[in-house]
């Protein structure tokens, strides 16, 4: 069975072997590309919605299975009677200022003009205004419609374009800023207190997401430890997630998991944001995700592929090959492992420390549902069964008489 999605069911482990080639192009700054086989066994969370499709396809082509529950959605407005008045007014009083924050609501700000007729006359009355852009994307729209860009924020954030503005002197001056999704408009506050007339335009609005129940589902998986990532691409996104977590109970638990910490004995859940505006809500929590030096998909997308690869939960050097251990599964010798929960409990936790005797007790404390010693000889013995024998003929997992169990090593 191939890489597959999931709407967060549970992870049936299957042998498979390695995908094809992944041919996604571009860099990744300091992240280096992969070897594909890497990232088998794999299970990575996505939270987004808008291109969704090019973080799954790309991590299944690479071997991860992946788990998407969208946390919040991005709802196109163009038939808003408020979006069309707001057109009206910037061609009819054209503001001294633009911001564009977004390339996709630049472009949705045009293409709700053209259905109504308005598309010409808002680009001609744009034509004179000083336009600013919120980053690369932005200026590229801006340039795509016909316009030039002034000035491109080199942060990426509408922080910047507000002080670069309060620099230069707002007072009496009109300034139109074209809203994303989850705008703060706090953000623009400064400008009125400057002297600016603040216009705004909203051309989309996030919105709950459909299937809340996956989004429960996704929050129980990263309180269980049970990704190896979880991915965010917009802030609204990253804040809906810890508040599902916290109306969940689970929050302390979410935040630990994605934190790093090994409370419990867990493994930490790698959290992944596409830049510095979407990390912003979840440093505020104390996390620190990963971050791509470009903020751009392709880049963390390349970027997480590569730290999974290099770092999964445990890496063992054993007779029958190589072993990595995932969240959900476990590859050896470039093969995933068919092992139900409990035999892929113990072989974690034996891999944690390879080579150590580790006690039934130990063991035990991996199998909430057991109660005593039997069982973990019993699920001991449907892990070897699961596992195959040394060249030399013995068993991966070594008996250690009135001891316990040690993994072994080559």
């Amino acid at each position: 069975m191939g890489p597959m999605t999931q709407s967060m069911t549970s992870t049936s482990s299957s042998t498979r072997s390695a995908p094809g080639q992944d041919t996604g192009q571009g860099g990744a700054g300091s992240c280096t590309e992969l070897d594909p086989t890497q990232l088998l066994g794999a299970t990575i969370g996505i939270t987004s919605h808008r291109r969704s499709d090019e973080l799954i396809a790309t991590f299944t082509r690479r071997g991860a299975d992946v788990v998407h529950a969208p946390t919040m959605r991005i709802v196109p407005i163009t038939e808003d009677a408020a979006l069309v008045a707001d057109t009206r007014a910037a061609i009819a009083n054209p503001p001294d200022v633009l911001i564009v924050t977004t390339a996709i609501g630049l472009r949705g700000w045009i293409s709700a003009a053209e259905a109504h007729g308005l598309d010409e006359a808002l680009i001609a009355a744009l034509a004179d205004t000083e336009v600013l852009a919120r980053g690369p994307k932005a200026r590229g729209a801006v340039r795509a419609v016909g316009l030039s860009e002034a000035w491109t924020a080199a942060s990426e954030q509408t922080a910047e374009a507000v002080e670069h503005l309060i620099a230069q002197g707002v007072a009496g001056r009109s300034v139109l800023v074209q809203l994303h999704g989850a705008a703060g408009l706090e953000e623009l506050e400064p400008l009125r207190a400057a002297g600016a007339d603040l216009r705004t335009v909203a051309v989309y609005r996030w919105e709950p997401p459909e299937d809340l129940v996956a989004v429960d589902r996704l929050v129980d998986a990263l309180a269980a430890r049970s990704l190896d990532a979880v991915t965010f691409t917009s802030a609204p996104g990253a804040v809906a997630l810890l508040e599902a977590a916290e109306r969940r109970g689970r929050l302390t638990e979410v935040l630990a998991a994605m934190g790093g910490s090994l409370i419990g004995g867990g493994a930490a859940v790698v959290c992944c944001a596409v830049g510095d505006v979407t990390a912003a809500p979840l440093r505020a929590h104390g996390i620190d995700p990963l971050v791509p030096d470009r903020w751009r998909l392709g880049a963390l997308m390349r970027c997480l592929s590569a730290h999974l690869a290099e770092r999964p939960r445990a890496r063992v050097a054993t007779p029958a090959g190589e072993l990595v251990l995932r969240a959900r599964a476990a590859v050896l010798d470039g093969r995933v492992l068919d092992l139900a929960p409990g035999p892929l409990a113990l072989l974690a936790r034996l891999a944690a420390e390879p080579g150590r005797v580790v006690s039934r007790a130990e063991l035990l404390s991996e199998l909430p549902a057991a109660t005593d010693g039997h069982a973990v000889e019993v699920v001991v013995a449907r892990l070897r069964s699961a596992l195959p024998r040394s060249p030399e003929g013995g068993a991966m997992v070594r008996t250690v008489v009135k001891r316990g169990y040690a993994l072994e090593v080559a």
